[in-house]
């Protein structure tokens, strides 16, 4: 069988084959060797070269574009390079049998054009053997191939000449040599050859992996993929990449399939034992059932999931393969996030990271200690140019210093990341920057502008995200969540509860826990305090068995407040109090800051304002200095409200000294609220205000906050709870 002139036996039965548009390549390089020095320029004799990497390793592509890009680096050359093929085409078909003998010259004299070890001179020599082992009806039927490939191409050139002077003259953009393989580029090509195959799966594989926008679609990359796997179905590494290609349209059957075919290839291959010994079975059935593993849980078949784990933490303690062991603790920690019954797997497995030293966030430890530790691995990875490992510690150190409370240093993390040159060439002309991590450290980055009130610079950010990861792409749902949360924290702070609600379907739906317990807050911002409490109570007892500290400590200060807006604050105390220790316990700064806020204000309600300030001293710099714009109008508030409260007993003097005080720093709390359009806020801040004003018998000034508190208490709903009880 033979089309296009390639004759189809088993893909990779020889190395290669020629090919009408290898017989274009070919006679670009004769043109090139016969070219003088003096007749072509040093840059474009350096664009050329730049040129015939691509055109030798990736798949065969149309006349006319092959013309386009030799014109683009040297239209001389391509001038002759299109009149040789259109006399060989349009002659006879000795024409090609004197350029194929011609050939050889290349290598004759002392001083030959081509070396034949080199690059060019290999491919001239496999091309000259290929032609040779032709029968006379497969180089007749090759002649036919490379006519129509010219008549194919002539008809493409004159169609692009009639479109530009219909549309006038037009700049086309240069398109890099490297670039990836086009959808249109490989639809033209023929069967490839074993060169071609293993250079288009690599590119494939590496722009599925750093910049999935730029690989083929995902129906056209399998296409290409049934293609060769049609000729050999038992090449390993084509199952593995429809394996990555299925994944991205979520396919769950279809991957498994491919992934399982890969590793029973890899075996029957023996494609690792040769490499090492008996050890490549063995490695390939714990790899299998963890790559297996990975695909579970990515669906959600977390059981499924915990049976393949324990098969390769199995096989991979019997071969004492520490690194496959260290990974399957990595997919242990994500198992246990997902299911409460498999942290206590993971606890016995922490063990060992423990006796090695391994630092984790979550033991406790302080900053400085964990970050010594991280140090230490980031040495290796540096020394050793790791780039992707760099990126990830990065990623980490800022999610880490936004677990501790320090949104400055989170802030730098993020953008040392996103400034940060990526150490690793890739083919293609991919930069590193479509990674999990870079996806991880812009949503931080989004969250981070939008705590402060620059929902701009967050729409920017997020919109480059969702540019740079389509929906459909594996890492589009960390976007995503951080897109749903900062729209339900807006439209809370603008008091539209029934949009905070409509969103906490599309929360729930990327995250239950954070969905459940955005649920929980917007039935007590609507004063459904029965539901929000059992609500949040039934999320506490599941994220204490998970052992999620974040979220316990989040879910207590909503408990708390829930017990006070129902004017119980003796009960919230304890609650504070749990709330604070955990905090303390795992050294998370920011809500230990945030708790202490919570214990001033009750305190405040229990009548001991004084007290209250004295907390408030403890908690308010940390708040300040990392805290959201929301937190510290919410602190600059308090501490105004205990002012007032402790003045109550001063002489006429000092205390009208402390109202001054305390409507300063209404006026503060107001910008602050101000800057995220907290609107239900500032309307308790123009009527605290306005009572201020009253007692100090400025009239002109509390009716103009009073002013502004009509306006808001028109736009705004009022749910019954008094406004001296709104933290």
């Amino acid at each position: 069988m033979m089309t296009n002139g390639v004759v189809h036996a088993n893909l990779f039965g020889i190395k290669d084959w020629v090919t009408p548009y290898k017989i274009a390549v070919l006679v670009l390089l004769n043109e090139m060797g016969r070219t003088g020095e003096g007749a072509v320029s040093l840059v474009e004799r350096r664009k050329l070269n730049q040129l015939l990497l691509p055109l030798l390793q990736g798949p065969d592509i149309t006349l006319s574009k092959l013309y386009k890009l030799i014109e683009e680096s040297c239209p001389q050359l391509a001038n002759s390079v299109q009149i040789r093929i259109k006399l060989m085409a349009e002659g006879e078909l000795k024409d090609m049998e004197q350029f194929f003998d011609d050939l050889s010259d290349s290598f004759s004299g002392t001083e030959p054009e081509v070396h034949k070890t080199s690059v060019v001179g290999l491919f001239l020599r496999h091309m000259i053997l290929a032609y040779s082992k032709l029968s006379f009806s497969q180089v007749f039927k090759l002649y036919t191939a490379l006519q129509q490939y010219f008549q194919n191409g002539e008809k493409k050139t004159v169609e692009d000449a009639d479109m530009d002077r219909e549309d006038g003259e037009k700049q086309m953009e240069k398109e890099e040599l490297d670039v990836s393989v086009r959808e249109e580029e490989v639809s033209c090509s023929g069967p490839l050859s074993q060169k071609q195959a293993e250079f288009f799966l690599s590119q494939q594989a590496a722009l599925l992996k750093n910049d999935e926008t730029k690989a083929l679609t995902p129906a056209s990359l399998q296409k290409e993929l049934n293609n060769l796997l049609k000729f050999n179905p038992d090449f390993a590494e084509a199952h593995y990449l429809s394996y990555l290609n299925n994944l991205r349209v979520q396919d769950v059957f279809s991957s498994t399939h491919s992934l399982l075919h890969y590793f029973d290839r890899l075996i029957l291959t023996g494609a690792e034992g040769k490499s090492n010994g008996e050890e490549g079975y063995g490695r390939s059935l714990r790899y299998a059932a963890l790559n297996l593993a990975a695909l579970h849980c990515r669906f959600g078949h977390y059981q499924q999931a915990e049976l393949a784990l324990q098969e390769a933490i199995r096989i991979a303690q019997e071969s004492n393969d520490h690194v496959c062991l260290q990974h399957c603790l990595s997919w242990l920690y994500v198992l246990g996030q997902k299911r409460a019954d498999s942290y206590v797997l993971l606890e016995h497995s922490v063990k060992k990271a423990v006796h090695f030293g391994l630092p984790r966030a979550f033991a406790g430890k302080t900053a400085n200690k964990l970050m010594d530790a991280l140090k230490d691995s980031d040495l290796l990875h540096w020394k050793h140019s790791l780039s992707e490992l760099i990126d990830i510690s990065i990623a980490q150190k800022t999610a880490i210093w936004r677990l501790y409370g320090r949104s400055t240093m989170a802030l730098q993390q993020a953008q040392m990341l996103l400034s940060m040159n990526s150490l690793e060439s890739l083919n293609a002309g991919v930069q590193q920057n479509n990674t999990e991590s870079f996806a991880v450290a812009l949503c931080h980055l989004a969250e981070l502008h939008a705590e402060q009130g620059c929902f701009a610079a967050a729409g920017e950010v997020l919109k480059h995200l969702k540019d740079r990861f389509p929906p459909n792409s594996q890492h589009a749902q960390l976007w995503m969540l951080c897109d749903q949360k900062i729209q339900f924290d807006r439209a809370m702070n603008d008091g539209k509860f029934h949009l905070a609600d409509s969103l906490v379907t599309g929360i729930t739906a990327l995250n239950g826990i954070e969905g459940v317990y955005r649920k929980a807050v917007v039935l007590q911002a609507q004063n459904q305090m029965t539901e929000a409490h059992k609500l949040l109570q039934k999320l506490l007892t599941y994220c204490q068995k998970l052992k999620n500290t974040e979220m316990v400590i989040s879910v207590l200060l909503s408990v708390a407040e829930l017990y006070w807006r129902s004017s119980s604050p003796t009960i919230a105390m304890p609650v504070l109090l749990e709330a604070l220790a955990l905090s303390k316990e795992y050294r998370l700064q920011y809500l230990a800051s945030e708790t202490v806020l919570n214990l001033a204000y009750a305190q405040l309600i229990l009548g001991i304002p004084e007290q209250a300030l004295t907390l408030l001293h403890m908690a308010i710099e940390p708040i300040l200095a990392d805290g959201a714009v929301l937190d510290k109008g919410r602190a600059m508030f308090l501490v105004s409200k205990c002012q007032v409260a402790s003045a109550a007993s001063y002489d006429p003097v000092k205390k009208a000294e402390a109202l001054e005080a305390a409507i300063q720093n209404l006026s503060e709390a107001k910008n602050y609220f101000a800057q995220v359009d907290c609107r239900e806020r500032i309307r308790d801040v123009a009527y605290f205000q306005a009572r201020l004003y009253h007692a100090l018998g400025k009239t002109q000034e509390r009716n103009h906050c009073a002013m502004i508190f009509r306006q808001l208490h028109q736009e705004l709903p009022a749910h019954g709870v008094p406004l001296i009880n709104h933290l």
